[in-house]
């Protein structure tokens, strides 16, 4: 999958996870930057840390930004 493939991260849900999609392809349930890193390698982004997580335009983050990880509570 090409680097340019749009990601997009959904809002937490109860648990505090969030599905990830790049395209139309489901990727998983993340449960930290860590967790979106892992499925980026997997579709071929392999300079993906939680660093570029947190800082790429690539990334389209939906219902609060890469610190949101329990319902309406920024991760701590």
């Amino acid at each position: 999958m090409a680097a340019d493939v749009p990601v997009v991260v959904y809002p937490p849900a109860e648990d505090g996870g969030r599905r990830v999609r790049a395209g139309d392809r489901f990727l998983g349930m993340a449960y930290g930057l860590l967790d979106v890193a892992d499925f980026l390698h997997r579709v071929g982004i392999e300079d993906a840390d939680e660093d570029y997580v947190e800082r790429s335009g690539l990334i389209r983050w939906l219902g609060g930004g890469p610190r949101a990880w329990a319902t309406g509570r920024d991760a701590r």
